[in-house]
């Protein structure tokens, strides 16, 4: 007796069978068993002629028990272990397929790659987490350069190849594009000076600046909120440029940036591994290659199609390096010196402007490292001293001014002295000379 053959099918599959018999038996037709199984009624007009021909096989597909025409081989399996695990052990499935794509030619699924990645014990598939907390996002600006997020990201972004660094970078809230990044040793003024002078030569002046409160940027004393005036070097800088800086008090509200620096992270580290990258000029100078590539893939299409950067005019560039400059304010002592940062500064005695004793000026560091000394808009002329000045308690010179004063006085029987109120000394002395002067 021939043994029979055992036939496995899904609740689905025994659900349509019977309503497919049903319509055999001509209990119903072709139009209510469709609704009754979610099918077309050609689909159902299908299944009838296959169920008539092969009985309850004809529900089952037709693909069943069958190998995939699109099942890798094993060979290849093998090929691609040897490349994930020799370069790609630590990447995530979606980066290696990609990789695998652009540098080897290998097309896989970054769903099957997932698979074979737990296999091989490089990847730990987790279950989904349920969110605890529902965030709303904000929605994003309208159009490109209406605001710009900007943060510091410190990192071993060489890993063990160099010490830590800092990624400063701004993307547009609009489109998400990255539009300018940078690495530097820390998030100091003078470096983010150096960052938005490039930025703003690269795109122009963006409307607004979205970033956090680090000290850089706010200060966070409780006496600055009752005193408007006390503001950061950057503050006072962007105020003059005419960018607005919005300070967000959570991490989460500028959210798009921290999430980009998470992705940078990831890929970005691995990138630079790959390409041998181990000092901060060749790190900038991938930037430069790696950004676009970035943007091309991640960046959004925005609501409107506008650019609202505003474009740096002539005399807001040769202001910028003023502008962008660390300034602190001085008080000329009594013997025309300025003491900043231990060092004496001794002011020549020809100067663009008049310069008094006690006078406030303002000591500018610029980004070139050149230290410039400004009186009202004007530069003043000075020399560093070598060691610090003796106290002088007597200064005859009352102020400094562009002319040198001259030592020539008028004699005693100058026009000057004569010609408005005669001394009783001089009427006495030469009072012939004066009769001659009136006559």
């Amino acid at each position: 007796m021939a043994q029979q053959k055992t036939i496995t099918m899904t609740q689905k599959e025994a659900m349509r069978y019977d309503v497919i018999q049903n319509l055999v038996a001509g209990e119903i037709d072709s139009t209510e068993a469709s609704k009754q199984i979610s099918l077309s009624v050609r689909q159902v007009k299908r299944l009838k002629a296959k169920v008539k021909k092969n009985g309850i096989k004809g529900i089952i597909h037709g693909n069943r028990n069958k190998e995939s025409n699109r099942k890798i081989s094993n060979e290849k399996i093998k090929e691609v272990e040897n490349i994930v695990k020799k370069k790609y052990h630590d990447f995530g499935p979606t980066f290696t397929a990609e990789k695998l794509k652009e540098d080897h030619r290998i097309i896989i699924s970054k769903e099957t790659l997932r698979l074979f990645m737990a296999d091989w014990g490089l990847w730990q598939i987790k279950p989904r987490k349920q969110s605890k907390k529902w965030h709303v996002w904000r929605a994003r600006k309208n159009n490109f350069g209406e605001m710009q997020q900007f943060d510091g990201s410190y990192h071993h972004w060489l890993e063990d190849r160099f010490e830590e660094l800092c990624l400063l970078l701004s993307i547009d809230d609009a489109t998400g594009n990255v539009t300018h990044a940078k690495f530097d040793y820390n998030e100091s003024t003078m470096a983010v000076f150096k960052f938005w002078t490039e930025y703003f030569a690269q795109n122009g002046l963006p409307v607004s600046i979205y970033l956090d409160k680090y000290s850089t940027y706010k200060i966070n004393h409780k006496n600055a909120v009752d005193n408007k005036d006390i503001i950061t070097q950057f503050e006072r800088a962007m105020n003059q440029t005419g960018v607005r800086p919005i300070t967000a008090h959570s991490a989460e509200a500028k959210g798009r940036v921290e999430r980009v620096f998470q992705t940078l992270q990831d890929r970005l580290v691995k990138e630079m591994r790959l390409h041998n990258i181990s000092t901060i000029e060749d790190a900038n100078g991938f930037l430069k290659e790696y950004i676009p590539k970035f943007n091309a893939k991640f960046a959004v299409v925005p609501n409107k199609k506008a650019n609202l950067h505003k474009k740096v005019n002539k005399q807001l560039e040769e202001k910028l390096p003023q502008i962008f400059s660390v300034q602190d304010e001085r008080k000329v002592n009594n013997d025309y010196t300025i003491m900043f940062k231990t060092k004496y500064f001794q002011l020549d005695q020809k100067q663009p402007t008049t310069v008094y004793k006690k006078d406030t000026v303002i000591i500018e560091e610029h980004l070139d490292n050149t230290l410039k000394v400004n009186l009202k808009g004007h530069y003043l002329n000075y020399k560093v001293l070598p060691e610090r000045p003796k106290k002088q308690i007597d200064i005859k010179l009352s102020a400094i001014t562009g002319k040198k004063q001259s030592s020539w006085k008028p004699p005693i029987d100058h026009p000057w002295r004569t010609q408005l109120i005669f001394s009783d000394k001089l009427k006495a002395e030469k009072p012939n000379l004066i009769k001659e002067r009136i006559q």
